[in-house]
């Protein structure tokens, strides 16, 4: 898999820069998005140099327009894009009675519009054998917890995206999937956090996943072995939709 190229939208820290390192030892070039910490996003590129993969950070608002510019950038500037992982997003929490329009537009913005855009913009420079995968979330099959309506409907939103993009992208030898985490262990969601306690009430095992549980699965959806899977949903989240 040498020569070929990832985008990871969001692939600054967390689990999209763990995406990216595990790409990165793959084979794959990496651009990697960013919408703030630019700090972080280059000291990610750095470490995927050092793995000896070209590698470049795109600052990127989330924006439909910022999202199309970044892919045509990555094409322009490596070549080619032969994988993209849309991982960034945004974790409304409110009761629904009291969400505001704003606030509705700015999730949908997010997680669903853009992520459709990117797909869209990709798959017109993908050939065949080329990989699209979105990060989703067990919350699209199960919300266990008041407050999560918007994040829950937005992600859910993902999987239908997904299933009907498989048809179209089907014959040109493209797949498309979801990845559902579960609670994993960053800096926004951190295993000690306030909320960790009800996340694992909801769990089997009771423990938090790492960001590598599910960088693994990406790394297999973005393999060849992974070539009959489309328009699938691969819940990773130790048991919470269980």
């Amino acid at each position: 898999m040498t020569q070929r190229v990832a985008y990871i939208t969001g692939g600054s820290r967390g689990i999209g820069a763990g995406i990216a390192k595990a790409l990165a030892k793959d084979g794959y070039d990496i651009a990697i998005s960013y919408a703030r910490n630019e700090k972080a996003a280059e000291e990610t590129v750095a470490e995927i140099r050092a793995m000896g993969r070209r590698a470049m950070a795109i600052c990127c608002d989330g924006e439909g327009n910022g999202n199309r510019a970044a892919i045509q950038q990555v094409v322009r500037d490596l070549g080619r894009i032969d994988a993209l992982v849309c991982n960034a997003g945004v974790y409304p929490h409110g009761d629904v009675s009291e969400m505001t329009d704003a606030q509705v537009d700015a999730v949908l913005g997010l997680n669903v519009r853009a992520v459709m855009i990117e797909a869209i913009e990709a798959s017109r420079h993908m050939s065949r054998g080329s990989r699209i995968i979105l990060i989703g979330s067990a919350f699209a099959d199960r919300s266990p917890f008041p407050g999560i309506s918007l994040y829950s409907a937005s992600k859910a939103a993902l999987n239908g995206f997904a299933r009907g993009a498989a048809r179209d992208l089907g014959p040109r030898g493209i797949t498309i999937n979801v990845v559902q985490p579960g609670p994993i262990d960053t800096d926004m969601n951190p295993a000690t956090g306030p909320a960790a306690d009800l996340l694992r009430s909801f769990m089997c095992h009771k423990e938090y996943g790492q960001v590598s549980d599910i960088a693994t699965v990406v790394s297999f959806l973005a393999s060849p072995q992974a070539s009959f899977i489309t328009g699938s949903a691969l819940t990773t989240d130790g048991g919470i939709t269980a």
